[in-house]
């Protein structure tokens, strides 16, 4: 052992030699080297030589590298390969170096790729690592390409494990199969206390061994694991048995798919557990997943939602339609018993290539009285049929796409199949299950009645705090799934839904809830609620929420178009529950932030002041596009603000037209106990400017709590901003601390005035000033000056916004 340590030691004392002669030498040249910089590029220098060495052998003089000084150290960080870079950071910080700028030109030069300006990056080293993981799994980097990225001595998933704090998956579930592979054993161990949040992205289908890993993979992240939060993001077309097993793992319930291996983690309890009868296929089974008609053409129906349910409503009586197309072609075609179980015999199953004729009568065997015997007890006392039963047939062989077709629908089809073929949604001979329940079934309570599983059969883990849905459109079986699940969902804190097309499944939501709710250890403290349609008018929706949710915290609704009821009545529409929009006073409640996005329209006032007076504890209140019938009615909304919610801190408004309401608008600044007032695309100044303007300081200037104020977007122009600047005068008492004039017309010379009368009054920094999108590039040397100005009294935010070019864009959008 002595003969190897000495050969380091000498190793590293003619690396400190080496690299302190070459600094000499460098620093006695810099001023030759400077002038011909511009001629050949010279041979590098000793120094560089030994740094590249050192680097190069890094495995046995790592040690004697760490106890470099720390000049020297200094200039060979850069020279080491990510792995040792990364392995050093401790010893670097200890001597007073900092890695930061060396991963930022690494995430520059490999990555390609420039961060979002809205993101804050703390540490580029734990933002390259993370990156460098996901591209590795994915196969889209090659390490091999980079002396920086390749060094055999490391696991590039192994070493980079521990800095992954969020995972996206994408697309046909890439890196699950990886992950899960023996090999990766402790790159997943790693994981399983790393990794925060899990998301997906653009999901397509996925074959049974993918799921079967992806299964494996989120038991071990959740429910072994330190994920918190599961998101899912743009998927158009969900597969049923995908998502419903995503959604049920991170629920926390889990059992291994049938010919799976083993959690070794879970101890022997769990081991060679046999699926329960009880528990169906479709939550955690082997086959093949659904793909009807109705998830094939999901994001279609959500656009003519409203259209399509006229239409059958009009065909159809409520105690025969059922909920998909697809269904109900192939029950009439097969002639199928609507007595029979949910889950058929064996025997009803088509062989491949069978084609029924369409008048073929139905057989009757014992089975099916039995089913019919045992369905008849667990439906609700009503008059309306029985669920049709689940049928599964295949596709005709034939032509990609190629399908038989019996009926009035056939032309209707021809439509759907088109737009799919061309996403190459098909394939040849895939099976496909069909069948769904009958909408006058659906009002059960009872979830075995309409197919679901029975979760009580599985075991029951650790589940995520936080799930988020964004453009994921719910079917009827996977909405009744999450219902299902949300009814027990107590871990549950945050609840995201984002463009789901729940339409009327949003009374089955609001109901589960509220069986939530009334859970002892209910942690649900957030709900972010978003769709383009809704059943309800949103302030009667957000009255529900606050009812079935009192212990609610954050409340985030938005309706982008008028509800059906806000419309004329369409044929057949029974309305929502009487248990709903029932018309007693609201409960107190534990509301803290209450942000609203209305559709067109004219808002009842009464019901809004109805919620904000039953929200005692309300600290911050947005209201986007709220319409009111008249000034008055806004009045009242205020008012109701100045009477009930005195813990009220934040309070903004977003495209509303507040010209004819600037008696409420004084009212507000004249409000002391709101500390930031947002009025962004208001129309404030469009009317009496001149007058309203004196009025508006002169408020501002007796206002003493007011910390921000934000007047993005309302056309303050040069004048308005040397009338606002008088708030900071030495008569004033305002306090104000941030204020935001983009997007307000403001010119160089207004800016400069504005800086300039700070200045002259001496009030030291006042805090933020924003600034973007304004007129400042007409005179771009006049708009420096003036920022610099600026710079001294408070801390500017400013863009480099080229105006001409969106007057351009805008012109061209007209």
């Amino acid at each position: 052992m002595a003969a190897p340590e000495a050969w380091r030691a000498r190793s590293c004392w003619f690396c400190e030699v080496a690299a302190a002669t070459t600094m000499e030498a460098t620093s006695r040249e810099a001023a030759p080297a400077k002038s011909s910089a511009s001629g050949p590029s010279a041979p590098p220098a000793l120094f560089e030589l030994c740094g590249r060495a050192v680097s190069a052998h890094m495995g046995v003089l790592e040690s004697g590298v760490w106890a470099l000084p720390g000049p020297i150290l200094q200039s060979i960080l850069p020279l080491l390969n990510i792995y040792y870079l990364e392995r050093i950071e401790e010893t670097a910080l200890k001597k007073g170096l900092s890695t930061q700028a060396i991963w930022r030109r690494l995430w520059d030069e490999l990555m390609k790729t420039r961060p979002s300006s809205l993101e804050s990056v703390t540490c580029w080293r734990a933002k390259f690592m993370e990156a460098f993981f996901s591209h590795v799994l994915r196969g889209t980097i090659d390490v091999s390409s980079d002396r920086r990225l390749c060094d055999q001595r490391f696991s590039p998933l192994l070493h980079s494990s521990r800095h992954v704090r969020q995972l996206t998956i994408c697309n046909m579930l890439q890196g699950a199969t990886e992950l899960v592979a023996e090999p990766n054993r402790r790159v997943l161990e790693t994981l399983a206390s790393s990794l925060h949040t899990l998301k997906f992205r653009h999901l397509l289908f996925s074959d049974v061994a993918a799921q079967q890993s992806l299964r494996q993979l989120l038991h071990q992240l959740i429910h072994h694991g330190a994920v918190s939060q599961v998101s899912l993001y743009s998927w158009p077309v969900p597969e049923s048995a995908l998502f419903i097993l995503i959604l049920t793992m991170s629920a926390g319930f889990w059992q291994p798919g049938p010919g799976g291996p083993p959690c070794r983690l879970c101890g022997e309890a769990s081991r060679g557990r046999a699926p329960s009868r009880d528990e169906g296929s479709l939550l955690l089974g082997s086959r093949r997943p659904r793909r009807d008609a109705a998830e094939r053409c999901a994001a279609a129906l959500m656009a003519s939602r409203r259209k399509s349910e006229a239409k059958q409503t009009a065909r159809a009586t409520p105690a025969t339609r059922v909920t998909r197309r697809s269904t109900q072609e192939s029950l009439i075609a097969g002639g199928t018993d609507p007595k029979r179980d949910l889950h058929p015999p064996a025997t009803s199953y088509e062989a491949p290539g069978t084609k029924r004729p369409p008048s073929a009568p139905a057989t009757t065997s014992s089975a099916s009285a039995s089913s019919s015997t045992s369905s008849s007890k667990r439906a609700p006392a009503s008059s309306a049929p029985q669920p049709k039963p689940l049928k599964r047939f295949k596709r005709a062989a034939g032509k990609k796409g190629a399908r038989t077709r019996q009926g009035s629908g056939a032309e209707s089809e021809d439509l759907y199949d088109f737009v799919f073929i061309v996403a190459g949604e098909k394939e040849d001979g895939e099976e496909m299950e069909i069948g769904e329940v009958a909408c006058g079934a659906l009002d059960g309570s009872d979830p075995s009645c309409l197919g679901l599983p029975a979760l009580e059969a599985s075991q029951r883990f650790r589940s995520i705090s936080t799930l988020e849905l964004f453009t994921v459109p719910l079917s009827t079986e996977a909405a009744l799934t999450l219902c299902h699940l949300l009814s027990s969902w107590v871990s549950l804190e945050s609840l995201t839904l984002s463009y789901n097309g729940l339409g009327s499944n949003i009374f089955r939501l609001l109901d589960s809830l509220r069986a939530l709710s009334g859970q002892a250890g209910c942690r649900l403290r957030a709900l972010h609620l978003s769709d383009l349609f809704s059943p309800l008018p949103i302030l009667e929706l957000t009255r529900a929420i606050v009812r079935a949710l009192p212990l609610l915290r954050v409340l985030s609704i938005r309706v982008d178009h008028p509800s059906q009821r806000d419309n004329p009545a369409v044929p057949g529409n029974a309305g929502p529950p009487s248990h709903i929009i029932g018309d007693e006073e609201i409960p107190e409640n534990c509301l803290e932030q209450l942000e609203m996005g209305f559709p067109r329209g004219a808002q009842p006032a009464p019901l809004l002041c109805s919620v904000l007076k039953a929200s005692g504890s309300l600290q911050q209140l947005s209201l986007d596009s709220a319409t009111f019938a008249s000034p008055q009615d806004f009045g009242l909304v205020l008012q109701t603000l100045k009477e009930y919610n005195l813990a009220l801190k934040r309070l903004s408004f977003h495209d509303m037209n507040l010209a004819d309401c600037q008696s409420e608008v004084l009212f507000l600044l004249q409000n002391l106990t709101l500390q930031e007032i947002t009025f962004s695309f208001c129309r404030l100044f469009e009317k009496r400017p001149a007058q309203f303007l004196p009025e508006m300081v002169a408020a501002m200037k007796g206002n003493s709590t007011l910390k921000g104020l934000r007047l993005p977007g309302n056309r303050l122009g040069n004048a308005g901003l040397l009338a606002l600047a008088d708030v900071f005068s030495e008569d004033s008492s305002s306090s104000l601390c941030q204020l935001d004039i983009s997007s307000n017309c403001i010119k160089p010379d207004g800016l400069l005035e504005f800086a300039k009368r700070l200045e002259r009054w001496g009030r030291g920094a006042f805090g933020h000033l924003r600034l973007f999108q304004n007129w400042l590039d007409q005179d771009a040397v006049t708009a420096r000056e003036a920022i610099r100005r600026l710079r001294a009294t408070c801390h500017v935010v400013s863009d480099s916004w080229d105006s001409s070019q969106a007057f351009a864009d805008y012109v061209s959008t007209m």
